[in-house]
């Protein structure tokens, strides 16, 4: 696996040796960026998204998805995830990328991320598959203050698992690209 865009647009990016993690794939994650990328909805004074913003990485595994957005010009990127072997190898990523002055690691529960320092202009959320974990992350983040007003969140799910957003959320696009799907949604 590589990053697909940008300033690290083919570096390799250090994997797990077990298939606890399921690493977004390279073609559902140049999907993904291209959508914000071009996506007049998904623009900021700086210009698309995510050049020049605060970015969560939840459920971040690898930090695939964080180390994409810095490549295309993230400001700062917070990895959350709770697996020990998770956080392992966002430092050896971070690390690897030598991103470490843009980018922190925080050991929390996707679910229940507790309180942010700032809160994000744009979250890429990639739960585990089939466990409706999209629902109560959302919520929290939205309880707890993460989220700045017009926020983006990038929601890869299941093909086929079912998430309704709240009412603070418009959809800007539902697809899906093989065993994946892709909801964009914006804090109204």
């Amino acid at each position: 696996m590589r990053i697909v865009g940008g300033e690290f647009r083919g570096k390799k990016l250090i994997l797990p040796t077990d298939q606890r993690i399921r690493p977004t794939s390279d073609r559902t994650r140049e999907a993904l960026f291209n959508i914000l990328g071009h996506d007049s909805n998904c623009r900021t004074d700086s210009g698309p998204l995510p050049l020049g913003v605060r970015v969560l990485d939840i459920f971040a595994g690898t930090g695939a998805l964080g180390l994409e957005a810095l490549s295309r010009g993230a400001s700062h990127v917070t990895f959350v995830d709770n697996h020990p072997d998770s956080q392992k190898l966002l430092r050896e990523n971070v690390r690897h990328f030598n991103v470490g002055r843009s980018a922190d690691i925080l050991q929390r529960d996707g679910t229940d991320p507790g309180q942010p320092g700032t809160p994000y202009d744009l979250v890429l959320m990639d739960p585990p598959y089939n466990q409706n974990l999209a629902g109560p992350c959302v919520r929290s983040l939205l309880t707890n203050n993460w989220l700045q007003d017009g926020a983006v969140l990038a929601i890869e799910l299941a093909a086929k698992e079912k998430y309704t957003p709240p009412d603070e959320f418009s959809v800007l696009k539902d697809r899906k690209y093989g065993a994946a799907r892709l909801i964009f949604l914006k804090l109204t």
